[in-house]
């Protein structure tokens, strides 16, 4: 899950125990304070997926992207090391 409800801090500040229900139930809110985001409040173990789910994005939009080195040859770079 990855939608958010966005909730202004006030809002938040005077609904915060149907907040925690609704979030115990699996909601999610963004949190703003004058339009600017400043929190999330989430379910139990969310968190925790969202770094996994992000961590592997990375990883395969690193393996995707060519390397910064493509154009310079391994064995040149050991024959330089042999000086």
């Amino acid at each position: 899950m990855d939608t958010y409800i966005e909730v202004g801090a006030y809002e938040a500040k005077s609904h915060f125990p149907e907040l925690l229900r609704k979030a115990k139930a699996g909601a999610a809110f963004r949190i703003t304070n004058r339009g600017e985001h400043v929190a999330d409040l989430v379910p139990p173990g969310m968190a925790d997926k969202r770094g996994a789910a992000q961590a592997a994005e990375n990883m395969r939009r690193f393996a995707a992207s060519p390397l910064p080195l493509d154009h310079i040859s391994i064995k040149a770079l050991i024959e330089e090391g042999r000086d």
